[in-house]
């Protein structure tokens, strides 16, 4: 009887292959991005006086709304006063001006341990998709350790990277990709 060897290695070997690709990949807290819209803005516009018309009203255009829960996350937010970091270009270290808001941000969670925070990592436009997911999560991750470090639970803050999915500013400037690279810090229960 011939040996079973050379059918059994090759055998062996693609099955291996086929577990070791299903095997799911170990990141911290995150997911793809929930939406491709942008943030509703921080702040409520101002209510202008109402003023009674004759003519005919005019037709508003359609805008897309964000999803009721992300509204009422930016709401809370806003009102908490969580403010949002930014970062270098290519890079995601908090840098030394955004060290007072993190301070102010982990002040206010600490004297509001019941909320959770969700940071959300962003990159400018530059670079490809999945570089920028990357980028967004490694920016996420370390604001999440320096509020760590600053006592707060790292149970009570979730990470998500939206990479160049959320931006803020549409123009290819530098003064608009600087406002694209930023953690958004938002209040959850």
């Amino acid at each position: 009887m011939k040996s079973r060897m050379p059918v059994v290695v090759p055998v062996i070997l693609l099955l291996s292959i086929f577990v070791l690709w299903g095997c799911p990949k170990m990141f911290e807290e995150t997911s793809a991005p929930e939406s491709t819209q942008e943030a509703a803005p921080a702040e409520a516009p101002k209510e202008e006086p109402k003023v009674e018309q004759k003519a005919e009203p005019v037709k508003e255009e359609a805008k897309p709304e964000a999803p009721k829960e992300e509204t009422k996350e930016r709401a809370a937010t806003a009102e908490t006063g969580l403010q949002p970091i930014y970062f270098d270009f290519d890079k995601s270290f908090v840098r030394d001006d955004a060290k007072a808001v993190m301070k102010a941000n982990a002040e206010w969670l600490k004297a509001n341990p019941k909320v959770k925070v969700k940071i959300e990592g962003n990159c400018d436009e530059r670079g490809t998709k999945e570089y920028n997911q990357a980028l967004g999560q490694r920016r996420a991750t370390s604001a999440k350790k320096y509020l760590a470090d600053m006592g707060i639970s790292a149970k009570r803050i979730s990470l998500i990277s939206y990479g160049k999915e959320k931006p803020v500013c549409t123009e290819s400037t530098e003064a608009c990709w600087q406002k694209n690279r930023r953690d958004d810090f938002v209040a959850t229960e």
